[in-house]
């Protein structure tokens, strides 16, 4: 991956009159990398996405594209960003090829340019064989293509994508999937989705923005190693005492989940199962199960969330008290 800066947010806040919607948050997207951008409804998501497309001032920060101050020079830092929004903006009575030869002209490339522009566009999104239809009588699938299309005709250094795939059928959503990996081996690209194993199957870096606090940033191996076993629930056809279990190899806490029926807790990085399993078969204590427990991302992404929550219903409380 090359370590090309493509953007850089600093210290970026918006502000609503009294509502913070987002709050001091910094990050930077490089060439070549899909960054996914995760946040529950109301956590100023959109607000971050719409500040840095241009189509929001922010109030405190900067934002930089290719090194281009996005507030200094508005026009050519906008030239650099390519944008898909939740609702593709095709015009429906268009066909393809004068949809795009439109969007190529708006985005001021000339004129000797624009047919292979489109052709580029149409190449990369897979929709030569379309490029005759009307966009209203295309598939929802081919319809995301056509904005997508739209969205990198101009050749821009970063591309945004608001909910790629919502509404697409299995097939559609592993065609998008796919081009939004081969976007990223010439752009740097933001995806902005809810749905959690697109982030899996997508991204390279993580973030979460949670009550307008980036409260989250790190690789996609870094946060499936957090997905691994911590637990592993067993039966046992023997009466054995939660001593007698916590005497196994690395455990640290023991649940009674029902008769005969435990969950073990061991430290992530540790992985005992197997000796587990050896112990508890030495012992001479008969395994009905052993069942190794993973975290999924919804639930490292419920608890980084709601963790901030509580942590700022306490802030809230405190200054509450301190201020009667």
């Amino acid at each position: 991956m090359s370590s090309e800066t493509l953007i850089d947010v600093t210290h970026l806040s918006r502000r609503y009159g009294p509502i913070q919607a987002v709050s001091d948050i910094s990050f930077k997207v490089s060439r070549g990398e899909v960054l996914g951008f995760l946040g529950p409804n109301g956590a100023g998501k959109s607000t971050t996405m719409q500040m840095l497309t241009g189509n929001l001032a922010p109030s405190h920060g900067s934002i930089k594209i290719c090194g281009i101050d996005l507030l200094d020079k508005p026009k050519e830092a906008k030239a650099q960003i390519g944008y898909l929004p939740e609702q593709p903006p095709v015009y429906r009575e268009l066909t393809v090829d004068e949809y795009l030869t439109f969007c190529a002209r708006i985005n001021r490339i000339p004129k000797h340019q624009i047919a292979n522009a489109r052709t580029r566009a149409k190449e990369r999104c897979g929709l030569n064989d379309v490029s005759r239809r009307l966009i209203g009588n295309l598939s929802k699938g081919y319809q995301q293509r056509v904005g997508i299309a739209q969205a990198i005709i101009h050749s821009p250094a970063i591309v945004v994508l608001d909910e790629p795939t919502v509404g697409l059928d299995p097939i559609q959503i592993r065609e998008i999937r796919s081009l939004i990996r081969e976007l990223s081996q010439e752009h740097g690209v933001i995806l902005s989705t809810h749905i959690l194993p697109e982030v899996q199957m997508t991204c390279d870096r993580v973030q979460i923005i949670s009550r307008g606090h980036l409260v989250y940033n790190d690789s996609m191996a870094n946060l499936n190693q957090q997905t691994a076993a911590s637990s592993v629930v067993v039966s046992l056809s023997d009466p054995v005492s939660d001593n007698d279990l916590m005497a196994l190899p690395d455990i640290q806490r023991v649940d009674q989940l029902g008769p005969q029926r435990w969950r073990l807790h061991f430290q992530p990085d540790t992985q005992p199962t197997p000796a587990i399993a050896k112990a508890i078969i030495d012992q001479g204590w008969q395994l009905l199960e052993l069942t190794p427990e993973h975290k999924t991302l919804e639930q490292i992404f419920v608890d980084i969330t709601t963790a901030e929550e509580i942590a700022a219903h306490h802030k809230e409380t405190e200054s509450a008290e301190a201020a009667a």
